[in-house]
């Protein structure tokens, strides 16, 4: 048993790491308010333009643009984008995510990864890492442009035949779920809770919008506007996956500190609950002890 001074440096070292825990709570709620604010900020123009280039996608052929191409069947040269943090103490958030890696995607496959975690990862598992990025916190839409255009060129270099993204998907503070979508060639992405082209204009689910019409107009030429539209859709869409990671890696981070500051509490309770304990049988021995001396000198 741990006589007093042991437990009293328990108690001690306890509340050292509790007062961290804390810091590091208000710093993440800090943080995961704006980076909240930002993904769901961006998901409504996300959505449409998604919609737009579907419909686009629908009514021009692939040999339209490129980028427009489908899938090889079959095709293991895939070109996977892996949005880790850079930090940890964020709970299973990373885990959750490689776990998906090593399940849904061929050890045939190259990386791209964003997130000093995904990296090593990847460097342990011994996959093909192409190339590695760092996006600073906040994130801008500047620093997500050269990642978008360096996989666009690889895939019309016809390096690749599809290229994937494995992100965490923000839900709500509670909640973060890995999930991983076809960026290129293009196809209909889900982000947060409300899924894709549903109740966009705000009526009920089927209603008719305005996007919603027959046919499109292209001056000067359809594959002048394609290569306009089309690279700005793919550049967005990978800015707010990675806002949809942010925003859950500073989520998860605030969750995970909570939890240890609240054991660190109930920890310090628990011990202080046995050093009480034991300093009350150190003197109820001591006054035994006192009193059996007394009556031995009656």
């Amino acid at each position: 048993m741990a006589n007093l001074r042991d437990i009293r440096r328990r108690i001690k070292s306890v509340k050292n790491t509790a007062q961290i825990t804390k810091a590091m709570q208000l710093v993440a709620a800090s943080k995961m308010k704006k980076a909240q604010d930002q993904a769901t900020s961006g998901r409504s123009y996300a959505d449409l333009l998604n919609k737009v280039i579907n419909h686009l996608k629908e009514q021009t052929s692939p040999e339209d643009h490129p980028l427009l191409r489908e899938e090889v069947e079959g095709g293991e040269n895939d070109l996977v984008i892996l949005v880790t943090s850079d930090k940890g103490l964020c709970g299973p958030l990373n885990t959750n995510l490689l776990r998906l890696v090593t399940e849904r995607v061929s050890e045939g496959s190259s990386f791209v990864t964003i997130g000093s975690k995904g990296r090593q990862a990847m460097v342990r598992l011994k996959r093909n890492i192409v190339a590695d990025f760092t996006v600073k916190d906040p994130v801008s839409f500047a620093e997500t442009k050269p990642v978008s255009d360096f996989v666009m060129e690889r895939f019309l270099a016809g390096d690749y035949s599809s290229i994937r993204v494995v992100f965490s998907n923000f839900i709500n503070t509670i909640r973060q779920e890995p999930h991983i979508e076809t960026l290129l060639p293009i196809s209909p992405i889900e982000l947060g809770t409300k899924k894709a082209f549903d109740n966009l204009a705000g009526g009920a689910p089927g209603e008719a919008s305005g996007l919603e019409c027959s046919g499109y107009l292209f001056e000067p030429s359809t594959r002048s506007v394609l290569d306009t539209v089309v690279p700005q859709y793919v550049g967005y869409q990978l800015y707010q996956m990675i806002l949809e990671s942010r925003a859950s890696e500073h989520s998860a981070r605030m969750v995970a500190m909570k939890a240890a500051t609240d054991n660190a509490k109930q920890m310090i309770k628990d011990l202080t609950l046995e050093y009480n304990k034991q300093r009350q049988a150190a003197i109820t021995a001591e006054l035994l002890e006192i009193t059996t001396a007394m009556r031995a000198l009656e």
